[in-house]
């Protein structure tokens, strides 16, 4: 399990910034995944849905009751497409990793699901925040949202600030150590089944077994990432909170 990560660094003179191709590679995957899954269903859309336009409406109503569920529609509705795409995404980049989990080449591991990185999850987290944010001031004031970071008392400002980054560092981690240490298992099973007859013979059902366990585990956490974003959102956007 200890398998470098293929990295590219780019000498910008000053600094230096170095690629996880793995990562980047993963998340192109992803991207394209996503897109063709959404291209496929609504490219031939009729009054009576079936197959993919389907399931495609289904995840769009969906995500539309847990917007529903944590504000208004009126408020909440710009938010739609922004749901649909990060739990089709989440969802897509969490499963990724579980077909050919573990492929490596030269001792470097290039098939892994993104979201095992906590690069990527700590930045879509940190996303969710910064767009949070403006949409808290664009929608209440700058005066009024900044003004609820010393409500109900003053003294609680410190605690404000330190609520904001402990929820990015919740949202991202949460996900990250959930795929993580799944990919960890299957790849510990994937050894012990290269070990010999009794080892492949031993680690058949327990891989099977996971391997169903993380694939509900992927949509878990995908749904609870989305949850979290809309809590998030509602919590700056709605006059209420």
């Amino acid at each position: 399990m200890n398998h470098e990560s293929p990295e590219l660094t780019l000498d910008l003179g000053a600094f230096s910034l170095t690629f996880n191709l793995s990562t980047v590679l993963m998340l192109v995957i992803t991207a394209v995944v996503v897109f063709l899954i959404a291209f496929i269903a609504t490219r031939n859309l009729k009054l009576k849905p079936t197959g993919m336009q389907n399931f495609m409406e289904w995840v769009m109503d969906f995500v539309k009751g847990i917007i529903k569920s944590n504000m208004d529609w009126k408020t909440g509705g710009r938010f739609h497409i922004l749901g649909i795409t990060l739990i089709m995404f989440i969802a897509v980049a969490n499963l990724l990793g579980l077909p050919f989990s573990g492929i490596v080449i030269n001792d470097q591991l290039w098939w892994k699901s993104p979201t095992a990185d906590p690069t990527v999850t700590l930045t879509l987290a940190s996303m969710v925040t910064v767009l949070a944010t403006w949409y808290g001031i664009k929608l209440q004031g700058s005066k009024h949202y900044f003004g609820t970071f010393f409500q109900p008392m003053s003294f609680m400002f410190p605690l404000k600030i330190i609520e904001e980054f402990a929820n990015t560092l919740t949202l991202g981690l949460r996900l990250y150590g959930n795929i993580y240490a799944g990919e960890i298992l299957l790849g510990l099973l994937a050894g012990l089944a290269g070990s010999g007859v009794v080892g492949f013979v031993g680690a058949i059902i327990p891989t099977m077994a996971w391997q169903g366990f993380s694939i509900f585990i992927g949509f878990i956490q995908a749904f609870i990432f989305t949850m979290l974003t809309m809590v998030y959102l509602s919590h700056k956007v709605s006059a209420d909170h």
